[in-house]
């Protein structure tokens, strides 16, 4: 069935699929060691290895000193971030690393075509539900960050390639959490 320009519905679905193709994913084994190479290069260049969690702390702090500078400037977990008051908390390396991994991650989505507003889901889920799932994980992997003293990133990369037990040992407990979690829910991606 042709429109008033002339071509089909059909015709336009078809060239918009083929224009937004996603890209195949990258080798894991090449990008691994392409991240191994960021982590190398953030010690050679900044001291200290990758972490995000950090950067989550220090927002979290200044923006407790902007509402109640009593109790943080009191606070042993929030003078830890602000530090002594000589430099900007806010010009941490920390918080322009996680900057860059969003900006990193949208461009590397825009450029494979991946960039899209959806859910990823299992049919025999609800988006709520989803929804409901993500922000528990991500909010029991915020806590178990804080526990663990250190991300996902902080403790594997940084932690593992500098041979820590308790990062290897963090790791391990990651893996197995997750392995045991994608038992029970395997159905609602089925």
């Amino acid at each position: 069935m042709e429109t008033l320009t002339g071509i089909s519905a059909e015709s336009r679905v078809e060239t918009a699929e083929k224009t937004f193709t996603p890209k195949p994913y990258s080798n894991p084994y090449l990008v691994g060691f392409g991240l191994g190479l960021a982590l190398l290069a953030a010690f050679v260049i900044m001291g200290r290895g990758l972490g995000a969690s950090g950067a989550a702390s220090t927002l979290v702090a200044v923006g407790v000193s902007k509402v109640a500078p009593e109790h943080a400037s009191q606070n042993e977990f929030y003078k830890n971030y602000l530090g002594d008051g000589s430099t900007n908390p806010l010009k941490d390396w920390l918080l322009f690393e996680v900057i860059g991994v969003a900006i990193g991650g949208f461009l590397s989505g825009s450029l494979a075509h991946r960039v899209k507003k959806t859910i990823e889901k299992g049919p025999n889920v609800s988006n709520r539900t989803r929804l409901i799932y993500a922000f528990t994980g991500g909010a029991i992997m915020g806590f178990g960050a804080k526990l663990a003293r250190g991300c996902t990133s902080g403790q594997a990369l940084t932690g593992g390639a500098l041979l820590s037990l308790g990062s290897w040992v963090f790791m391990l407990a990651v893996f197995a959490g997750g392995y045991l979690t994608a038992y029970f829910v395997r159905r609602q991606w089925l």
